[in-house]
């Protein structure tokens, strides 16, 4: 009967432990959003790239070069929080390391980017304007 009882038990355990660990971040690259996109869908991911904040067009790029050039299909949509929009100037154009879930349908405003990230729940400067 205990040996019953113990995996039960364990069992359950499980059930309710899972999600936490499910909700852990997947450090990728965008390169692998992009690459391989049906694979991460729906995913949490943390990336770092050159983020461009601007009307219809909030996105993190591979190189900050690929914004320069209009490479968008090389960046990714951003769904960015009010606090975000807030402290647009500190994180405009530079690399930020930010952590949300990953939608490979979602292409962003004209479909002009190869995906987009939504629930950011982590958005912080890797490196500024200035290379710092």
């Amino acid at each position: 009967m205990k040996p019953r009882i113990v995996l039960i038990l364990l069992s359950l355990l499980c059930w309710f432990v899972q999600p936490a660990v499910a909700t852990e971040p997947l450090d990728v690259s965008l390169i692998q959003l992009i690459a391989n996109p049906k694979d991460l869908d729906g995913k949490i991911v943390r990336v770092i790239g050159f983020v461009k904040l601007e009307f219809e067009g909030n996105a993190i790029y591979l190189h900050q070069d690929d914004y320069k050039f209009g490479i968008s299909k090389n960046g990714l949509y951003l769904y960015i929080t009010d606090d975000i929009r807030k402290r647009q100037a500190d994180f405009d154009e530079g690399y930020i390391i930010l952590e949300g879930t990953f939608n490979a349908k979602n292409t962003g405003h004209m479909g002009m980017f190869s995906g987009s990230i939504q629930k950011i729940t982590r958005f912080q400067v890797w490196s500024d304007k200035n290379g710092r």
